[in-house]
């Protein structure tokens, strides 16, 4: 039998603070949260390996690394309001509500949002909700958002989501070049968005946020 306690330490402690995440919150939110519950339950001996993992529905959940690098982009803050974007089973979800103060999830299967919604209140989540819906829409009734998780990979990113966030809200996410991937931020100041480099990832493109071919960003 798995031990799974250990096994999230060591994902900590192997692949979260070797890959230069600094932030306590972020940390002590991997070590928090049971990966293993957010993962189908055939996948959970394999819940915390180095990879993206495959949770069906065309969904990935993003390898510990990425996901925990991502979020210390953010710089999230005890009073925010996040969207996480593609939260599948609801895992990403989970950790971000350890470090905000409420989380709005968006899936487009229905019963991946059920499901996931399920496990947050299996697991007292409390300051979280899973909303189904298209990813490239967003949640503009709850926002609007500090900043934004994106849970894959994009060629770009609509309008209307940038729309859903505060003026100095954040955007993480990880943009496909080529067979590659490269995680941004960007920034909403003045009215306009101000992207920056911040790692090298890889994600399966998100269905509604591919471009045709000549996009540059």
């Amino acid at each position: 039998m798995t031990d799974f306690a250990r096994a999230r330490t060591v994902m900590v402690d192997t692949q979260v603070r070797p890959s230069d995440v600094t932030k306590f919150p972020v940390i002590a939110a991997m070590l928090a949260i049971p990966r293993e519950v957010f993962v189908p339950a055939a996948r959970r001996d394999v819940a915390y390996t180095g990879e993206n993992l495959d949770i069906g529905g065309n969904r990935f959940l993003l390898d510990p690394r990425t996901l925990a690098k991502m979020i210390d982009e953010l710089s999230i803050q005890p009073g925010d309001l996040v969207l996480d974007l593609g939260c599948g089973l609801g895992y990403s979800t989970a950790v971000l509500a350890r470090i905000a103060e409420a989380v709005v999830g968006v899936e487009e299967n229905a019963d991946m949002a059920r499901q996931a919604q399920e496990n947050l209140t299996a697991e007292a989540v409390d300051n979280a909700a899973v909303i189904a819906g298209p990813l490239v829409e967003g949640a503009a009734k709850q926002g609007p958002f500090d900043a934004i998780l994106i849970e894959g990979g994009v060629n770009i990113i609509p309008e209307r989501l940038i729309a859903q966030l505060r003026p100095g809200g954040r955007i993480a996410a990880i943009f496909r070049e080529g067979s590659l991937g490269v995680v941004r931020i960007g920034y909403f100041i003045d009215g306009r968005m101000n992207w920056r480099y911040a790692f090298n990832a890889t994600a399966p493109v998100l269905p509604g946020f591919s471009e045709p071919a000549g996009f540059s960003l």
